[in-house]
This record gives C-alpha cells, structure tokens and sequence, in this order.
C-alpha cells in the first residue's frame, strides 16, 4: 500500500470517528425527546387511586407490528455485515427487505392502530381527542412514526448509492450510519411497546 493511499484511509477512519461521535451525541439529546414521552404517558395514565392503568387496545395489532420491526433490525444488520464483506448483493436485498419490513410497521400503526382506515376485525378504541389515553398514543406512536419514515428514506438513499457502488468493504459509513439509527428507532419502540400495550391494568 502506498504512502498516499494509507493517509488516504487514515483521514477516513478519522472522519468516520467524528462522525459516529456526531451521531450518538444526536441520539443523546433525543433522549430527552423520548424519555419524555414516557414520562408522560406515566404521569397521566393513573387512576384516582394512583395505579397504573392503560387503555383497553388490539393486543395482537400491537405484537404484530413489534415483530415485524424487531424482523427489519434483523435484516438491516444482515445488510451491514454483508457490505462488510463485499457481498454486494446480499446487502442491497437485506436493505430492501429492511426497508419494506418499516412500511409494512408504519401501516400496521396507521391503519390498524390510529384507525385511519376502518376494517371489520379490527377494533378501535381510542382516537386523537379522547383525553390523555388519545393525547399521548397519539404523540408517543405520531413522534416514533416520523422517525421511522426519516429512517426508511435513509434507507432509500442508501441503497440507491449501493447499486452506484459507492459503498466499499473499507468505506461504508453510510451504511453503518444508517444501520445505527435503524437500531435506534426499533430501540425505542422496545420500550414504547410495553408501556403503551402491556403495563398496568386496562381501562375500557
């Protein structure tokens, strides 16, 4: 390797460095962001007694959907060590299932969780101004639904450099960069999940 070609991978592992430094800071201050969420949810979701309640909701809606993303996080880091590897098109292919296993989530939530589309064997309990369970289902699944959409047009992006063979076995930060988030936004419907499904005893 020549004098100008290892500089040339120093200066990017370098930049790769600050980078990831950039992104977990960003993910730091969305903590506060989410950790919010949470707070609230526990705040108002009490009964005159103080025990912890939540509203009576589809239960297998909302394990169907959490297994399907918990599925894409799978994939995404199947494409991530793929690409790692130079196995080009195992990484394009486990990128678009990633991708199409985030759609398939955000309708899951949209139409079967908001109601937005109203289907027969589906009941809906809750909508966007029915007091504080409307409120914060709303905001909690709203803010983490805008996030899977930056995240699947990440993906997007990242995938079409793929097939311009941008990406390398040594240089693919955009990759892991997009790896990183994805884990991220699923990270935090890990704790969504039983806060708004599982804890506390239901209220019709």
């Amino acid at each position: 390797m020549s004098a100008l070609a290892a500089d040339a991978i120093e200066v990017y592992r370098t930049a790769t460095r600050n980078n990831r430094m950039g992104m977990w800071l960003f993910f730091f201050s969305e903590l506060f962001l989410f950790g919010g969420l949470l707070i609230t949810r526990f705040a108002l979701w009490v009964d005159e007694d103080g025990h912890i309640i939540r509203p009576e909701l589809d239960q297998n809606v909302g394990l169907i959907v959490t297994v399907v993303l918990l599925a894409s996080s799978y994939f995404m880091n199947r494409s991530e060590v793929a690409i790692a590897n130079g196995r080009k098109r195992d990484f394009l292919v486990s990128l678009w299932i990633t991708g199409f296993l985030g759609v398939v989530f955000l309708l899951g939530v949209v139409i079967f969780e908001w109601g937005l589309i109203h289907l027969p064997f589906v009941e809906h309990h809750i909508g966007p101004t029915d007091g504080v369970f409307g409120a914060v289902i709303f905001g909690m699944t709203g803010m983490h639904a805008i996030h899977v959409i930056t995240g699947v047009a990440f993906i997007v992006v990242v995938w079409r450099n793929g097939k311009r063979d941008v990406y390398t076995e040594e240089r693919h930060w955009g990759v892991e960069a997009c790896a990183i988030y994805w884990h991220y936004v699923d990270l935090v419907w890990i704790f969504f999940y039983p806060a708004i499904y599982l804890i506390g005893h239901a209220v019709h």
